[in-house]
């Protein structure tokens, strides 16, 4: 095992087999990137949980192509820098696919390094416009996008708070400050201007200051283009100021960690995401294999089990894991039978029917609204 700013080898991965993808001898090398450490690190241990069981099933039926593969776990915490870092370390270790990355600003920088190295790139999580819009040939994601997403939050606030005073919040990174922007551009559309749009620091534990001003502004209703870990916080420490305001959210709240942070606090606020992957019947037969194990697959376990189905598939298909044929396979020849059910890519490699819904946290769960 590699620290922090390395890799971290799992129980699936084999010895280093170099260009074995190219020879067609030897483990297929996978790996599943994200933030296995820091304030996201829910996040990346449900992406670890889905590949790891994606690569154990796989290998349970003689692998693909007849080889087994091989699974290495890599950290970015969910930092530019590093998760270049990580790509180049990958790259170098000739993976021919990574299921990854979590965060927008760490994908969209990653993206770049595996393009020029020849490495297929599935995100399940990454929702911002610029990773397909900017990519290459080896940009996917299983998820959607957050000028859909945004459409769906901004028309929802119009519609459901009109008259109350709206406050966008963002953490200005590539995810948060995207999808803050997106969901206020549908806002506005619908006739609605937000009373605040601010910036917050992510990172840090004391957000009273926001806090009094949110309280000073009056505001009702806050929508929060940012991570679990930040807007629970803020979400507590304005219930324990006394506000009583709804906030709202985007995909990065779907993990139970959300309501380790907020308590009661988090009772009744709303956040945007796929419908449950959870409940389809594609899904039963892998949902009953993880709650065996006595294992939620929530949030992004499914998507990045589904992100390696569909590889593995194209893979199969064309009857090779050269990564530039499998990216052509993936968006020419779906849709992909998935856990996600049926999936097909544009030729950005965006999914080409998304299906934004919102939920609702009541009693320490989240509920399709």
């Amino acid at each position: 095992m590699l620290t922090r700013r390395g890799l971290i080898a799992t129980t699936a991965a084999l010895p280093f087999a170099g260009a074995a993808y190219a020879q067609g001898s030897g483990p297929i090398r996978l790996a599943c990137a994200g933030p296995m450490t820091g304030s996201n690190a829910a996040a990346g241990d449900q992406m670890k949980i889905g590949a790891t069981q994606a690569v154990a099933d796989f290998n349970a039926r003689g692998g693909v192509l007849g080889r087994q593969l091989a699974l290495e776990i890599a950290d970015d915490a969910c930092d530019p820098r590093q998760a270049v870092s990580v790509a180049n370390q990958l790259a170098g270790r000739k993976v021919a696919m990574v299921a990854g990355h979590y965060c927008s600003g760490s994908s969209i920088p990653a993206s770049k390094v595996y393009a020029e190295e020849g490495v297929l790139q599935i995100s399940p999580a990454s929702t911002n416009p610029r990773y397909t819009d900017d990519g290459a040939w080896n940009t996917f994601r299983v998820c959607g996008r957050d000028d859909q997403q945004g459409l769906i939050a901004g028309t929802y606030i119009a519609k459901n708070f009109r008259g109350k005073k709206v406050a966008i919040l963002h953490d200005n990174q590539a995810y948060g400050k995207g999808l803050a922007d997106e969901t206020k551009k549908a806002l506005n559309a619908n006739g609605v201007t937000e009373t605040l749009y601010a910036a917050y620091t992510p990172g840090e534990r004391d957000y009273n200051a926001l806090v009094s001003r949110l309280k000073g502004a009056g505001i009702e209703v806050m929508y929060i283009g940012g991570y679990y870990t930040e807007a629970g916080l803020i979400l507590r420490q304005a219930k324990e100021q006394g506000m009583a305001v709804t906030m709202i959210g985007g995909d990065a709240l779907v993990t139970k960690d959300f309501w380790q942070i907020t308590g009661a606090a988090g009772e009744g606020s709303l956040m945007t995401f796929s419908a449950d992957p959870r409940k389809r019947p594609s899904a039963a037969a892998v949902v009953a294999s993880f709650k065996a194990k006595n294992i939620d697959p929530e949030g992004y376990v499914l998507y990045t089990y589904a992100a390696i189905e569909i590889w593995a598939a194209a893979a199969a298909k064309i009857n090779s894991v050269d990564p530039k044929k499998v990216a052509e396979a993936m968006k020419a020849q779906g849709p992909w039978t998935t856990v996600l059910g049926p999936v097909s890519f544009d030729r950005k490699g965006d999914v080409t029917v998304p299906d934004y819904v919102f939920y609702v946290w009541k009693n320490g769960e989240y509920l399709e609204v």
